[in-house]
């Protein structure tokens, strides 16, 4: 029995010294294979067109972190305003204005391009620094610190620039001051008053304000006062003429938040007249003047002076209607539009005043065919010379009064002429009834007279009194 128990105490030792020395023979050709396929690696990875590509190390990362351990921003919760629970935190503002872009008086707004700086301290910021060197970051450093929440009230649409990276840039100090600039594009809102356009003067605002903080908790001030903006010399706009921009600073007021810092870009825009003289004051005035060629005309010459009228009460009709289509439909009148309506009736009233010859010279051939018809014939007459023009008339009267119709050599003696017809002495029973049936009284060619001289001075009067007003 003692030889059993020391033959299987033998078989035991023998059997674990072998499973021993099996772990380690499988542990050294497993190195052994590891370190050949590494080999075998390194030198396929070395070999020129390796589809193997070794990973570099990032160095994008190193600094960041380095950073970000140097600003301390896991120690702080930037999502707090700094100094919280305690007085107003001041931000400083100033603008560099890049361009003015376009003015729109359909839409009442304009667009700028500026760059938008902040200025504020925040202590939790602060690093210690020998050279005392400010420190610039991009904006992704922006997303993880806090920045006032800054935006344009009545803005339309705005957009950072971010070609070819994000126009942000953030520059902290040892002391823990920040400045965060930004280049933004803004179209906003202008209350454009067009009554007296295109003579007009507009003022603009663009409005800088907190959206969270209210005044007690942020308080936003230009950092410079009226210097705080700077504009570019050459800035230039097709249709106005920049006379002046400056800064003023006011409290808005919300019922249901409660105060608000707002800051406010003001600029003034005098708009130039010579675009529209040449596009809409000079062509209204031409087509009045072509208006009063027609009481030039003989009044009997209807195929050129009614196609003459209806020319320039259609294109003045034209003129109004394409000032009419660039422009906002206000309920109000502008400037222009007297002066094209006035022009208008100018035009339309010359139109009228041939209608006015026109039919009064009809009513007069109708009285001289009846009154030729009452004439007694002078046939038998013995003494035909005395049949005689009134001794208050002249032979030229004669001649007018045998050639009516035809226009006057001179054009200035008026058409107006009495016929008397006198019979003799054995007639003279009869000559008061006579006299009182041939007379004739014509003055139709007298409306054109008048109207050459009227139609320009009250025109003159009106350009006279209409440019005094509006021009000032």
């Amino acid at each position: 029995m003692h030889a059993d128990v020391c033959f299987m105490l033998c078989a035991c030792f023998f059997s674990t010294g072998a499973l021993q020395l099996r772990g380690q023979v499988f542990q050294t050709c497993s190195q052994t294979r590891s370190k050949r396929e590494t080999t075998r690696t390194q030198r396929e990875a070395h070999k020129p067109g390796s589809t193997l590509l070794m990973r570099s190390p990032d160095v994008t990362k190193a600094p960041v972190t380095k950073s970000e351990q140097l600003l301390k921003l896991d120690d702080h919760d930037f999502t707090m305003r700094p100094g919280f629970g305690g007085p107003a935190i001041p931000v400083g503002v100033d603008v560099q204005l890049e361009s003015l872009d376009t003015i729109s008086e359909v839409d009442m707004d304009f667009t700028m391009t500026l760059y938008l700086r902040h200025y504020w301290k925040d202590e939790r910021l602060s690093f210690p620094s020998n050279t005392n060197q400010s420190m610039t970051f991009d904006g992704r450093l922006v997303k993880k610190i806090w920045v006032p929440d800054i935006f344009f009230v009545h803005s339309k649409r705005s957009f950072i620039h971010d070609t070819t990276t994000e126009n942000v840039m953030l520059r902290v100090h040892p002391d823990g001051k920040v400045l965060y600039s930004l280049r933004v594009t803004v179209t906003a809102m202008c209350n454009m008053d067009l009554s007296h356009f295109p003579l007009d003067t507009q003022t603009c605002s663009l409005e800088i304000e907190s959206y969270a903080y209210t005044d007690d908790d942020l308080m936003l001030y230009w950092k410079r006062g009226n210097k705080s903006l700077q504009t570019d010399e050459k800035i230039s706009l097709s249709q106005f003429l920049i006379q002046e921009f400056h800064t003023t600073t006011k409290l808005a007021f919300y019922s249901s938040t409660g105060w608000y810092n707002r800051l406010y870009i003001n600029f003034t825009l005098r708009r130039h007249i010579f675009f529209f003289l040449l596009q809409t004051y000079f062509p209204a005035t031409l087509m009045v003047m072509l208006s009063w060629v027609s009481f030039w005309i003989d009044r009997r010459a209807v195929p050129a002076r009614v196609p003459l009228g209806i020319t320039t009460v259609l294109t003045m009709s034209t003129i109004i209607t394409g000032v009419n289509a660039s422009m906002p439909r206000v309920s109000y009148i502008k400037a222009v539009d007297i002066y094209l309506w006035v022009s208008f009736v100018f035009v339309f009233l010359s139109v009228i005043e041939y209608a006015a010859v026109n039919y009064l010279s009809t009513l007069q051939e109708r009285k001289e065919r009846t009154l030729s018809s009452r004439l007694p014939c002078t046939c038998g007459m013995t003494h035909p010379g005395q049949m005689m023009m009134s001794s208050s008339y002249s032979d030229m009267d004669m001649m007018t009064t045998g050639n009516y119709g035809m226009s006057e050599l001179n054009g200035d003696k008026q058409e107006q002429f009495l016929v008397h017809l006198v019979l003799d002495n054995e007639q003279g029973a009869q000559r008061p009834a006579v006299s009182s049936s041939s007379s004739l009284f014509i003055d139709t060619h007298a409306i054109d007279k008048y109207s050459r001289v009227i139609f320009p001075g009250a025109y003159t009067l009106f350009n006279i009194i209409y440019w005094s007003i509006y021009s000032q």
